[in-house]
């Protein structure tokens, strides 16, 4: 059975302006809290949260990115999931279109559903308002 999400999230802002919140890592230090790297390439290292996930840069353009995603409660043999961002601009705001496929269960799933608002979309939601950005 395969264990995959489909959310969406609007932030109001630019397209442009949440690409760089997703992919510059000093905007994801200051949104996230917690320390990361990322490589905006293909073939590049991913990484969020001081390390809690990683993974490699699948794909990144203009309005998409994809990345594998891991974390470090995972077990060794449990596969990396996937992320894709879509980000499509609407009304002044950015609607993310948001896949994360691939969980090794439906827990991890169940647990990611409510960790994209309240670890990710949240946070940067409130980072956005918070800093005029």
């Amino acid at each position: 059975m395969a264990y995959d999400l489909t959310l969406e999230f609007y932030l109001p802002v630019s397209p442009d302006k949440v690409m760089r919140l997703l992919t510059d890592k000093e905007l994801i230090k200051a949104w996230s809290g917690g320390d990361a790297e990322i490589e905006n390439e293909v073939g590049g290292k991913f990484e969020m949260f001081d390390g809690w996930v990683s993974g490699e840069i699948l794909k990144t353009g203009e309005n998409e990115l994809a990345y594998t995603w891991k974390t470090s409660e995972w077990g060794e043999d449990a596969a990396a999931s996937e992320v894709h961002y879509k980000l499509t601009e609407e009304n002044g705001a950015t609607k993310v279109d948001l896949k994360h496929m691939g969980f090794p269960n439906e827990e991890e799933m169940n647990s990611h559903a409510s960790g994209w608002t309240e670890h990710f979309f949240g946070p940067m939601e409130n980072h956005i308002l918070e800093n005029n950005f």
